[in-house]
């Protein structure tokens, strides 16, 4: 298959770029449906008229439905994207992107998926659909899953689905509430897991980060102590990467601690460490959760980040991360941090 590609590429180029388009509006469809042709147009950055003339082509395949509640995929047109996704990572060098990125990083696996999510709000929901196959290749038998807060976490939550029933599953927030909005905090994300793929779930309802004081307070309460202890013998932890400054300003940091994290030149904020391009911590949030040195232990650590803007912080979190993590991130990411 390499060499026909190969001859296609050199031989049919356009062929290329018009298959590498249906198979992106495939793609959105299957995220967001059903979904309207201006929905769709506007996502992909196609006109209206471009748009058309492909949409009347996939349903003359009957690989898309069209209604009046808009734009849905038939079961031929499912399987036609499964069978695509490998020939399309073929395609746009994913395959070899990933390697060589796994090769940099020192980690066990890079999973790279189509697209920008700092460009395409959609992508995001490509990093959960990914992150949730990543789930299910690799869990066995009983299985305590440690998950934190974020954006992308709630996108990795809508992806997981009934069959996971199949595996006895636990979701522990793997710490505390970061003060943002209550649907991308650890224990409302552990909560839509559960729900989705018919798990259970813990809560700590705690903040994301405290004082000395009121953290010796809470480490002695005795349902605090039965949570921690999960998570110390979680055998998954799901976590996102946060750019360091962003996420300063959303915990309301200090200014003077704020200040050391600035000039500590930190870019990437992971468990509440504030990580530098070197990999050193130049701060750290006492919180009541998992540490960065508790997941040095764990069997699989599966780290969700994307966007061109993240590649200074994911690169500089992974130099702290375990060997067996694996990263879940998008194209625009990647191809950045095989330039720096």
């Amino acid at each position: 298959m390499d060499s026909i590609l190969e001859l296609q590429k050199r031989l049919l180029p356009d062929l290329l770029q018009v298959m590498q388009k249906r198979y992106s509006i495939l793609q959105y469809i299957r995220l967001m449906q059903p979904v309207g042709r201006r929905s769709l147009a506007g996502s992909l950055s196609l006109t209206e008229r471009v748009l058309r003339s492909e949409v009347e082509f996939l349903k003359d395949q009957d690989l898309i439905d069209i209604s009046s509640v808009g734009m849905s995929l038939t079961s031929e047109g499912t399987q036609l994207l499964k069978k695509l996704e490998g020939v399309m990572r073929e395609v746009t060098g994913i395959v070899e992107i990933e390697t060589e990125l796994s090769r940099r990083l020192n980690i066990k696996k890079v999973i790279v998926v189509s697209g920008d999510s700092d460009e395409s709000p959609w992508v995001k929901s490509e990093l959960g659909r990914a992150t949730a196959n990543c789930m299910k290749e690799l869990l066995q038998g009983k299985n305590i899953i440690a998950v934190t807060g974020g954006t992308t976490m709630a996108s990795v939550a809508e992806m997981l689905t009934p069959d996971f029933q199949e595996k006895e599953l636990l979701f522990v927030p793997a710490r505390g509430g970061v003060g943002e909005i209550v649907k991308n905090q650890a224990n409302t994300i552990c909560a839509t897991m559960a729900e989705n793929s018919g798990a259970k779930h813990r809560v700590l309802y705690v903040p994301d980060q405290v004082s000395q004081e009121i953290y010796d307070s809470f480490i002695k309460e005795p349902y605090i102590q039965e949570v921690l202890e999960l998570l110390r013998s979680a055998s998954m932890v799901l976590h996102g990467i946060g750019d360091a400054i962003t996420m300063a300003e959303r915990r309301n940091t200090p200014q003077d601690i704020l200040e050391k994290i600035k000039t500590g030149q930190a870019v990437g904020e992971a468990f509440g460490y504030y990580i530098n391009e070197l990999g050193e911590v130049v701060h750290k949030v006492l919180t009541v959760g998992l540490q960065l040195e508790d997941i040095q232990s764990i069997e699989n650590v599966i780290a969700v980040a994307g966007g061109a803007s993240k590649a200074k912080a994911i690169k500089a979190y992974l130099k702290q991360a375990p060997a067996s993590t694996v990263l879940v991130t998008d194209e625009g990411a990647a191809k950045q941090m095989l330039m720096g």
